[in-house]
């Protein structure tokens, strides 16, 4: 059996860092992905946003090295999550979870220091 989703986009913001109770690092990030065919709709390639979510070493790096605009691979699993709602009701969703990240073009950050 197979779990794997491979994405190629850009990010839409810059990632950010968290640590959670436990100790372990996580980011999440979204990826702009532009479908390769036109809407019949309206003429034009329509773009989907997709989040993951990024653990330990691959958030540390992706954070380090990547900024909003940056081209990024991502090899990733789904994960059906689940959400408890008010009278036992739930609500599940998929969610991606990189396992690895290729960084294609790095958006470096501006350097705003001057030689004054």
């Amino acid at each position: 059996m197979v779990n794997q989703v491979v994405l190629v986009g850009r990010l839409v913001y810059d990632p950010e860092l968290r640590k959670l109770e436990s100790g372990r690092k996580v980011t999440t990030i979204t990826l702009a992905l532009q479908r390769s065919f036109k809407s019949a709709e309206s003429g034009t390639y329509e773009t989907d946003f997709i989040r993951c979510t990024l653990w330990s070493g691959i958030a540390e790096n992706t954070v380090a090295h990547c900024r909003k605009g940056s081209t990024v691979g991502v090899k990733a699993r789904l994960a059906q999550r689940f959400y408890k709602l008010e009278e036992d009701r739930t609500f599940t969703y998929p969610e991606v979870v990189a396992e690895k990240i290729s960084f294609i073009s790095p958006k470096h950050r501006e350097d705003t220091s001057s030689d004054a």
